[in-house]
């Protein structure tokens, strides 16, 4: 398969900071070399400093400024048929990827929710509104100037492996109709998305859902989520079942990973995603 791996190496406003360095480190680690060992041809563009993220530096206006980068890379990737694949440091940078592949429908794993919005927000972190602004609920305005974005309909959404989850956001879960499931689950609840109308699914892929004591990629990753075995499971058994259209990865963070034990864990994650994928295109 053709792949377009797009780098967004932004954490909270600030280029190559904190998360925004672990799409380099995933791509010193081998990640492209490991695509082509097994027969796929993987181009890799940085979307580097962004015009407006560098003069405002504020997190909001840069976060939006970076999905505005994103989102035409990837209409260009999808443009030359090839499948994208985003490495960034924020999981809002998904909404970016969402709009350049058109998607209509998001599996989004995380152990945190990312459901708040600026009135139920107890810490004013943006990455903590990002699933909120795919499904509509929140940054509108500025969601909307993102080209070719779309807002995700709530029964179109799947949360997978979401361990954190603050009061307000459970509320909403009890209020919306988001598919809010474990690992072991999800395969299960893919046809609610399917007769829910999902023709093009975005995978996201927010790595701190895997247990820290299996895996460590950020200081913030709290134990009880899924080995990476089982995470790789999970995603295969969903890229058999959905209509995966492109996949964003975020928030490692290479500091508490010296050994460099995260970059092969998404690489064979990834491989194994693209076999399912070739798979099911053969399939139909």
């Amino acid at each position: 398969m053709n792949v377009g791996i797009i780098l967004a190496s932004y954490d909270s406003g600030h280029y190559h900071g904190g998360f925004g360095q672990g799409p380099d480190a995933i791509i010193a680690g081998g990640l492209a070399d490991e695509l082509a060992l097994h027969g796929h041809e993987a181009t890799v563009k940085d979307i580097g400093e962004v015009v407006g993220a560098a003069e405002q530096a504020r997190e909001i206006s840069a976060g939006f400024a970076v999905c505005n980068a994103v989102a035409g890379e990837v209409a260009d990737v999808v443009r030359s048929g090839r499948f994208p694949v985003v490495l960034a440091g924020n999981c809002l940078t998904a909404a970016g990827a969402v709009a350049g592949e058109k998607a209509d429908s998001v599996a989004w794993f995380d152990q945190h929710a990312d459901l708040n919005t600026p009135e139920t927000t107890l810490t004013g972190f943006l990455d903590g509104m990002a699933l909120s602004t795919l499904l509509g609920l929140c940054w509108r305005p500025l969601a909307a100037a993102i080209p070719d974005f779309r807002a995700i309909e709530p029964i179109r959404a799947m949360l997978i492996g979401a361990r954190s989850i603050d009061p307000a956001e459970r509320t909403l879960l009890a209020q919306q109709p988001v598919i809010n499931v474990q690992c072991s689950e999800a395969a299960g609840k893919a046809a609610r998305l399917l007769e829910a109308g999902a023709a093009r699914t975005h995978l996201h892929i927010d790595l701190d859902v895997i247990d820290p004591d299996e895996l460590q990629v950020n200081r913030y990753a709290e134990s009880g989520g899924p080995s990476p075995d089982k995470l790789c499971e999970t995603v295969l058994g969903l890229a058999r079942l959905l209509p995966v259209v492109g996949v964003s990865l975020t928030a490692y963070d290479p500091i508490v990973d010296p050994s460099g034990d995260v970059p092969p864990v998404v690489g064979r994650l990834l491989v194994n995603l693209l076999g399912a994928l070739e798979g099911r295109t053969a399939i139909q």
